[in-house]
């Protein structure tokens, strides 16, 4: 049976309790029933993301693969949705599911991800490029983000008024109008919902290919949010003066639009909501790189000033 890496385990079990303590505790026996049931063989070390296991595997039949299991939770519940939709164009393909224990077997790319390789425009142009290439059809049952948006203006007005913050005014205000003017109506499109660069594999059938996606119907503009806060770290080391970091957050905007065949403002105001709620987030839960301490003090402030360079207009 397979050995659970520890930092899985503990940040799982810390994350979600004692639900996932008895899961994490049974996984090896699940992952050793699924390869059974799919004719497969370990082929290399287990590996995990945030939310789930990857093992490596090896069956007749099929090229190299890896079999996912993740923590049964309503966020993980249309990734193989997507999958299915994609049929294996930008994405990793997909072989079995079981949707009942949250287990894929897929197509195995490189653990080379797209943040370790690349980095500047690269990085924006090719996960935009991936994002155009995922933007089909959505399939019927998937969440749609639209209907998010009741919640995302009211926990927008309780942030602002219960937390403090220096967000101007402005600032929050643009946020809602975005809500309402592009959260409320959305086209049927297939979104990802997490793209950035470490959802991105090298990979040898195609260059690059997108995993781990949440399967949302709506605003393909919106997988903007993901990559923009992905790269706080780079936007941070643009220069120490606010334009050169103006500079930078609006260049990713316009790379982004670009190479995704989307309008600039469209992904601009996607954006701008995403760093005012990645803000208002830091203050009622820190990050899962940074729960408190001057880091998260550093994170907050810096998606302050995100927003606050988002809401303006690149001039």
């Amino acid at each position: 049976m397979i050995v659970i890496p520890e930092e899985f385990a503990r940040t799982t079990i810390a994350r979600e309790g004692a639900a996932a303590a008895k899961w994490v505790a049974e996984l090896p026996l699940l992952v050793s029933d699924l390869a059974d049931t799919w004719g497969c063989t370990p082929d290399g070390r287990v590996m995990h993301g945030g939310v789930g296991v990857i093992v490596p595997v090896r069956r007749d039949g099929t090229p190299p693969a890896v079999l996912k299991v993740s923590f049964p939770h309503p966020g993980n519940d249309h990734e193989p949705d997507a999958f299915v939709a994609w049929g294996g164009r930008g994405a990793v393909a997909l072989y079995e599911r079981d949707d009942a224990r949250y287990a894929m077997l897929l197509e195995r790319a490189s653990p080379v991800t797209l943040a370790e390789a690349v980095d500047g425009d690269e990085v924006v142009a090719v996960a935009a490029r991936l994002g155009r290439q995922l933007a089909v059809p959505a399939p019927e049952g998937l969440p749609r983000l639209s209907d998010r948006a009741g919640e995302w203006e009211d926990g927008l007005r309780e942030d602002a008024a219960e937390l403090t913050h220096a967000l101007p005014r402005p600032v929050l205000e643009a946020a809602l109008a975005t809500v309402r003017e592009l959260g409320r109506q959305q086209p049927d499109t297939l979104v990802h919902g997490d793209l950035h660069g470490r959802n991105i594999l090298r990979a040898e059938r195609e260059p690059w290919l997108a995993v781990d996606p949440k399967g949302y119907a709506g605003d393909p503009a919106y997988d903007v949010g993901a990559l923009m806060k992905s790269r706080a770290y780079a936007l941070a080391a643009a220069g120490p003066g606010a334009r050169d970091l103006g500079r930078a957050v609006h260049r990713i905007v316009d790379v982004y639009a670009d190479a995704a065949g989307l309008e600039r403002e469209r992904v601009r105001r996607w954006a701008q909501l995403h760093a005012v709620q990645a803000a208002f987030w830091a203050r009622r839960h820190g990050f899962r790189v940074a729960r408190g301490g001057p880091e998260l003090e550093w994170i907050t402030a810096f998606a302050d000033r995100l927003a606050e360079l988002l809401t303006e207009r690149a001039g």
